[in-house]
This record gives structure tokens, C-alpha cells and sequence, in this order.
């Protein structure tokens, strides 16, 4: 069958360019309409209960689109008329930001902050510092001593050494669009930064904005590793079909797949593109794997007429296998992938398996097709020759394969997957540092989330909702407010939430206060019936808004806001692990706890989906990658031989994040997926270049030769260019791609050393049955001169 296709592939290869020249215009079209934009809610596991909690509580309690700007004076303290005015202009101005919600601004001249007082005329609130700001002396340390004396207010809004101040504003998470709100938030900032405050932004608006700010910087590197890739290829192969072929091929597939997908209504998400070059570098391997064996194939016949097409013939016969098979099998194990329940992941695992797919049509078809064209096949372009280095480097694989050291290899390859593998345990599920992992420690955005969580409680929030619908008035009793007050005592033991906020810490002011501020009564009443007119005398001075943050307009349910230090993985788990020990030891009498809102309780809820899933997950794409080899090769020691290049690749890789403190989170662990399948292409072809030469009468000695000197060349080359090409990615701003950079460089290379040095071992120890059990005879037309050892 493979015979047939070849032979009619290069017999019609007019209509196979034209008809593929055809749809590649077509959906070139598609692909440059396709948007590029991050959407948050795709980023959430729906039928997670978290993510339910949060989605039905988030526009009263808060979402998980919160951004938070610090407005700090190098000396004295903010009460001071010009920094007053920069606040009340930041706050006024965040009204007309995209997407805003505006019942979810809070600042000291906002509505929302206000002081409640006492008098003989009765109990009134009035607002901090709103409409007007403070107009003299009296007045700043009037707000002053308002300040001092709210512990709402004092501590989460203004620092305690009063040298800082917080807005916090909500996005409605369905309508963001965060270019959009970085640009239009940054504009405003800069209308009144003059240096004389420092202003720190942060939020997932901002970190995703920021990531599309680098957009400019990820096209320039894409140019570069591209440009690097077409020179070492230049350079090594020593032709221009070697150049072009490969880069045709990677072009066309993602021409392929971005247009696919525009069609399908699938977006482009900014951080996938390290996924995308990885996938494009398939391409180019593949392409360059075919261009090397028509190249061996035109050193066996001397130049004459119809040698191209001979050659491109035999090259797409004896390499659709291997090539297929590694186009399948990573495609199939980034469709595991897909049982993931978040969005995102499901959309990737389209935008991956189509991309994947395309190499098919792109690198294992189209590339001997276009060879066939070749007029004078034997030319080289330049002198430099680095073919007898490479080859030397073949000899000792050959070497090491055949002599008593391959027991060597066996044992030291055992040994570093046994050492790796106990290792790679310590990955953490996760961001695994302080800050945000998709920039580096010294960007703006961390130093920023740094010193804003140095002065106030914390920057990222969780809220639990006590209460149950329908029972309306049941955050008003006597067990709800305890049972608030006790939780948050409990959970501010844990050093990395800075504070928590409640409606139980609204009614000690109020007591107060009724009581001409005496301190000792800062505290909840001694019976519901204390707190319950409490609550009413709130109730009753407050303006529509200004209980949201605390409870819904039924008091049916309310909220604790804990704020946190920093969003690592182990911080979160601690702190779910915390919380649900309370509520057991805890029950309540009426009502229930339900977990967990804002944008740590989502990322609580992604981080226990993939720590869920993860292994299931990659043993799920090792069975897949068994079965498929298993299938092809009608046997089953074949789907056990190729799981050791696996192995190998993926616990050194994954022993390396844990080292380097990379956590597996929503964006590594597409890549993780796709390094599965990527850890066994080499070992594809060497494996059945070996096969095909047995099979052709060769002794299992000048087997391996010439497998490693076929097949085994293009690994070195297409190895060598796509891990230096990948390394450029660590100039990148975003150390997310940079990281995955490198980690793709590690793939690659242990890879590729399994291929040319570790399986050649195995297959000449063990020596498989189905590469060694059955001798065929040569098929007709692809018999030519053996290949004698230098």
C-alpha cells in the first residue's frame, strides 16, 4: 500500500502540488483572520464547584478580573492635596474603562469607604472623601483621624506607616478584553504619574495585557529562531532544497492549521505559541528526515534522467511509516489533552491535533513531491563540509551499539531514569513561586504585586460564602456571625493570607460607635439580638452597593475575603486544606459553606483538575503511544521498545522542572502533553531504517550502521538546529516562553541522544522479533548496492 501511494504521489505530481497550492491559498486567507486574544473564562473548569461558587457570587463578592493600583509616596504620608488628586482622578477615570464594573470601585474617594458616626441627632455614614477632596489643613487631618479610627480602612485600603493607598476595581469577566483594558488603565495612570508618587499596577488584566504587550518582542524571536534555522540547515545540508523544503513545510502547516481552526471558530491564544513552534519544528524534522534519505539515495546511482524522481520515490516509501507514525502519535497524545474539563485546554487540543495532522499533507507528502522536481540533484552550494565530524560522532553510536559497552548504556540509562523519575516527584502542581510564573522576578508587574503585598494584606483574593438561597435574613444570625468570626481567626494563622474581610468585622465598628467609639466594644454583641439591630442600624444608614462586598440584598449569603501573600500551588492547597478542616469541625445549624470564589478560588479549582488528572493524563498518552506501535507494528514488544525514549526524555525533563522550580500549570501542561510524542520521533526512524535493512538481508552489525548513518544524520541535524533555534527563546521577556524554550531544548537533545545512542543498544541486546523475526524478500524497485561500513 505504501508502494502504491508513493508511486502515484510522484507519478501525479502535478495535480498533488497544484490541488495542495490550491487549498493552501484558500485557507491563507482563513488563517490571517483568525483572532489572537486570551479569553479567562475559557480558563476555567465549568463543572468545577469552586468555579460554580464563584461564577453564581462573583459580581456581588468580587470576580477574579480584580485590578489593584498603589499610589505610594517616597516620604511623609498621602495625606497631601496632590496625591489626594491623583487618587480621586484614577478613581473618577476607571469609570470609563472597557468592561468595568462600576459597583466594584473602592478607593478612599469612592462611595464605598465611608465612617460611620453617632450623635444625638441619630446614626449616619458619611463617604471618607467624596465628592470633594479635603480643602485645608483641618480637613487632611480630619480624614486623617477617620482613617486611623476605621479598621476597614486602616490596614486593607491605607498602609500602616500612611505612606500608601489602594484602588481596587472589578472587570465584568464575560466582556474583558485585556489588551484593551492594560492599554486604556496604563493611559490613564500615565495622565497623573510625575514621579513624585510611584503607582504599581496589578491583576490578571494587567499580567495578560503585558503578555500582549510582548506580542511585538514574540513575532521578533519567532524571525530569529526561524532565521537561524534556515542558516544551520544552509550550512549542514549544503543545498537549497534542504533550506527551502523544510521551511515550506512548516509554513504550510500552520497555514493549514490556523486556517482550520479560524473556520472552526477557535481563537489563537498568545502563550500557546511555544506550542506552536513546537509543532512547526515537527514539520521541519520531518521535511528534513526526507530530504537526507533523497540525498542518500542519489549517492547509490550515478546522474542521469528520472534519478530525482527515483530518489523522491524511495524516500517517501521508506519514510511514510515512521514519518505517519510520528505525525500520529503526537497528535495522539495531545488529544489526551482534550479530557481535561477546562475550555482552554480543549481548544489547544484542536488547534495542536489539526496542526499536528497537517504534517502529513506538509513535511511526509508534499517535501518528495517537490524533490521530484530537481533538475540537478548532485550539486552542492558551498564548500564547507561538516559531514565526516557528524559522521564520526555516528561511528561511536555504532560503536557503543555493537560492543560490550551497550550493557553500559542499558545500565546508566536505567540508573538516570530511576534517579530523574524519584526526582521529577517533587514537581509541584502550580505556580511554584511568589509572583506570577509567566514573567520574570524582575519585571515590572512582579516588583510591583511584590511591594504592594510588603505594605497591604495581599493582592490576589478567595472568598467562602456562608448562607443558603432563599433563606433570607440568615447571614443576620447570631450562628453566622460567629461562625465567621471564628473562621477568620483560624485561617489568618496561615502566614501567607494577609488578612480577611467580612460583614463580622462591619458590625464591631457600628458598636463602637453607638457607644462614642470606646474600643472595648469593638467587637460583635453578646446575643443575636445585638447583632441582629446591629445589622439593621447598617442596613438602615447604607445606600444601595454598599453591603455587596459582605453579603447579597437578601442576607441570604455572605462572604469572607481572605487576601493573599502570594498565588503558589503549595499556598493554595494549604489554605483549601485549612478551610475545608474548619467546616468539618465546624457545622453549621442552618445554612452551609460553599468554595470558592475569586481568582484564587479558581485557580484552586484549575490546580486540583490537573493535579487530578496529570497522571492520568500521561499515563493515558504512554498507553496511547503502546497501542499505536503495538498496532503498527503488529506487535507488542514494539509499543514496549518505544515507551524507553519516552521515558527517558520525560523524566529527565520533568526531574528539571522540579529543579528549576517550574510548576505544572494550565500553560506547561499542553507542553508536557506534546513532549510525550515528541520524545519518540527520532526514535521512529532509526528503529525502522534498522528494520528496513534487516528485512533486505543486512547482518544486525551493518544494520545499526547504516541506520545511524541514514536516519541517524538527519536526527543530528535536525536535532542540533531546532534545539539552538529554541534557545533564542530565552531572551524573551515572558518567562514562560522562555522557560518552555529551554525545556524544548531538553526534550529535543535527550531525544535525540536516546535515539542515536540508547535504542540502537536496546534493539541489538534484545533484538526484537518484529525487527528481527522475519526476513522479506526485497520488493521490486527498491533494490540498491549495499552500503559497505567506513
Amino acid at each position: 500500500m505504501i508502494e502504491r501511494i508513493a508511486e502515484f504521489c510522484i507519478r501525479r505530481r502535478s495535480w498533488v502540488v497544484g490541488s495542495l497550492a490550491a487549498l493552501t491559498l484558500v485557507l491563507s486567507w482563513f488563517a490571517l483572520h483568525i483572532e489572537v486574544r486570551t479569553v479567562f473564562e475559557d480558563m476555567l473548569p465549568s463543572r468545577h464547584e469552586y468555579v460554580k461558587t464563584h461564577e453564581k457570587f462573583k459580581d456581588t463578592f468580587g470576580g477574579s478580573n480584580m485590578v489593584t493600583i498603589m499610589f505610594e509616596v517616597p516620604d511623609g504620608e498621602i495625606f497631601q492635596p496632590a496625591v489626594l488628586e491623583k487618587v480621586r482622578t484614577v478613581t473618577l477615570g476607571l469609570r470609563e474603562v472597557s468592561a468595568v464594573n462600576p459597583y466594584q470601585i473602592t478607593s478612599l474617594a469612592s462611595k464605598k469607604l465611608k465612617e460611620v458616626r453617632a450623635s444625638t441627632a441619630g446614626i449616619e455614614t458619611r463617604p471618607l472623601m467624596w465628592p470633594e477632596l479635603p480643602a485645608n489643613a483641618d480637613e487632611l487631618a480630619t480624614l486623617r483621624e477617620s482613617v486611623l479610627r476605621n479598621p476597614l480602612v486602616y490596614g486593607p485600603f491605607v498602609s500602616k506607616d500612611l505612606q500608601a493607598t489602594l484602588i481596587t476595581v472589578d472587570f465584568i469577566d464575560r466582556e474583558v478584553d485585556y489588551a484593551k483594558v492594560f492599554s486604556e488603565i496604563r493611559a490613564l495612570v500615565a495622565k497623573v504619574d510625575d514621579d513624585s508618587v510611584k503607582i504599581r499596577v496589578v491583576g490578571d488584566p494587567i499580567l495578560y495585557g503585558w503578555v500582549n504587550h510582548y506580542v511585538p518582542e514574540t513575532i521578533n524571536l519567532v524571525a530569529a529562531a526561524l532565521g537561524l534555522t534556515l542558516v544551520m540547515l544552509f550550512v549542514l545540508l549544503r543545498t537549497w532544497r534542504g533550506v527551502l523544503l523544510p521551511l515550506l513545510a512548516g509554513v504550510v502547516s500552520a497555514i493549514w492549521a490556523l486556517g482550520i481552526c479560524r473556520l472552526l471558530g477557535i481563537h489563537f491564544e498568545p502563550l500557546v505559541i511555544v506550542v506552536a513552534m513546537l509543532i512547526t519544528s515537527r514539520a521541519v524534522s520531518h521535511s528534513v528526515q526526507i530530504v537526507n534519505r533523497f540525498d542518500d539515495e542519489l549517492a547509490l546511482v550515478p546522474p542521469g534522467e528520472g534519478v530525482a524522481r527515483h530518489a523522491a520515490r524511495v524516500a517517501l516509501a521508506d519514510l511514510f511509516r515512521p514519518g505517519m507514525l510520528g505525525v500520529i502519535a503526537d497528535a495522539a497524545c495531545m488529544a489526551v489533552v482534550a479530557l481535561s474539563p477546562i475550555p482552554m485546554l480543549q481548544k489547544l487540543t484542536v488547534l495542536s491535533v489539526v496542526w499536528v495532522s497537517t504534517l502529513t499533507i506538509s513535511a511526509v507528502i508534499l517535501t518528495p513531491v517537490l524533490l521530484s522536481y530537481i533538475r540537478r540533484p548532485h550539486g552542492t552550494v558551498h564548500p564547507i563540509d561538516l559531514a565526516p565530524p557528524l559522521r564520526r560522532i555516528l561511528d561511536f553510536g555504532v560503536w557503543m551499539a555493537t560492543s560490550r559497552f551497550r550493557y553500559a548504556v542499558i545500565g546508566c540509562s536505567t540508573i538516570v531514569v530511576t534517579v530523574s523519575g524519584l526526582y521529577a516527584l517533587n514537581l509541584k502542581i502550580g505556580d511554584a513561586n511568589p509572583g506570577s510564573p509567566i514573567l520574570w522576578p524582575e519585571s515590572t508587574y512582579n516588583r510591583d504585586s511584590a511591594a504592594i503585598n510588603a505594605r497591604f494584606q495581599g493582592v490576589d483574593r478567595m472568598f467562602i460564602v456562608l448562607g443558603e438561597d432563599g433563606k433570607e435574613g440568615l447571614v443576620k444570625s447570631n450562628d453566622v456571625l460567629l461562625a465567621m468570626n471564628r473562621f477568620q481567626r483560624f485561617i489568618e494563622a496561615q502566614p501567607e493570607v494577609g488578612g480577611t474581610v467580612s460583614i463580622a468585622d462591619v458590625l464591631p465598628v457600628v458598636n463602637s460607635t453607638l457607644r462614642e467609639g470606646n474600643p472595648r466594644y469593638l467587637e460583635l454583641g453578646d446575643t443575636q439580638q445585638v447583632n441582629g439591630s446591629l445589622m439593621g442600624i447598617l442596613d438602615s444608614v447604607s445606600e444601595p452597593g454598599d453591603i455587596d462586598r459582605f453579603a447579597d440584598n437578601q442576607y441570604a449569603n455572605g462572604a469572607v475575603t481572605m487576601m493573599f501573600r502570594d498565588r503558589q500551588g503549595e499556598t493554595i492547597r494549604t489554605a483549601v486544606a485549612r478551610v475545608k478542616e474548619f467546616i468539618a469541625q465546624n457545622p453549621l445549624p442552618e445554612g452551609q459553606w460553599q468554595l470558592a470564589g475569586g481568582l484564587i478560588g479558581v485557580m484552586a479549582a484549575v490546580n486540583e483538575v490537573i493535579l487530578s488528572s496529570q497522571i492520568e493524563a500521561v499515563a493515558l498518552a504512554l498507553l496511547v503511544l503502546v497501542v499505536i506501535c503495538t498496532v503498527v507494528y503488529r506487535s507488542t514488544v514494539a509499543g514496549m521498545l518505544f515507551m524507553v525514549p519516552v521515558i527517558i526524555s520525560n523524566t529527565l525533563t520533568f526531574s528539571f522542572m522540579a529543579w528549576k522550580g517550574i510548576g505544572m500549570n494550565i500553560n506547561t501542561v499542553p507542553v508536557a502533553a506534546l513532549g510525550i510524542g515528541l520524545g519518540v520521533d527520532y526514535a521512529f526512524y532509526i528503529a525502522d531504517r534498522i528494520k528496513e535493512e534487516i528485512a533486505a538481508g543486512s547482518t544486525p552489525e551493518h544494520a545499526i550502521h547504516q541506520a545511524l548513518h541514514s536516519a541517524g544524520m538527519g536526527v543530528i541535524v535536525t536535532a542540533s538546529v531546532l534545539i539552538f533555534s529554541t534557545l533564542l527563546w530565552w531572551g524573551s521577556s515572558l518567562r514562560f516562553q522562555a522557560e518552555m524554550g529551554l525545556l524544548m531544548a531538553i526534550w529535543l537533545g535527550v531525544s535525540a541522544m536516546s535515539a542515536l545512542f540508547v535504542m540502537p543498544s536496546v534493539i541489538y541486546v534484545f533484538r526484537p522479533a518484529f525487527i528481527f523475526g522475519h526476513r522479506e524478500a526485497p520488493v521490486l524497485g527498491r533494490l540498491r548496492p549495499a552500503i559497505q561500513p567506513v
